[in-house]
């Protein structure tokens, strides 16, 4: 079945750097844009970043641009969060989403802090 699993979580300063990736298996990754989105405390599901599937396209949301870098490697199945100059307000729990044809699939999510 179709699983994606995050890591990369954790606790960093404001104006730090954190990684996240998204392993995916049981579906034909090349085949799909990948996306994450993020959930901070008390608040709605915000779309965050998206590829497509051979990575030709790359989209982000306004609160993110020029501060995330998203990109994956369809040999591993991955899909990569490189967050940089990070914000109090960028703590959520961060989601990895696949669209596939049979739906939408997400992850279980791995919480990034941003605090001094």
């Amino acid at each position: 079945q179709v699983q994606l699993v995050e890591s990369g979580g954790g606790l960093a300063q404001p104006g730090g750097s954190l990684r996240l990736s998204c392993a995916a298996s049981g579906f034909t990754f090349s085949n799909y844009a990948m996306n994450w989105a993020r959930q901070a405390p008390g608040k709605g599901l915000e779309w965050v970043s998206g590829i497509y599937s051979d990575g030709s396209g790359i989209f982000y949301a306004d609160s993110v641009k020029g501060r995330f870098t998203i990109s994956r490697d369809n040999a591993k199945n991955t899909v990569d969060l490189q967050m940089n100059s990070l914000k109090p307000e960028d703590t959520a729990l961060y989601y990895c989403v696949g669209i596939l044809s049979g739906g939408d699939y997400w992850g279980q999510g791995t919480q990034v802090t941003v605090s001094s």
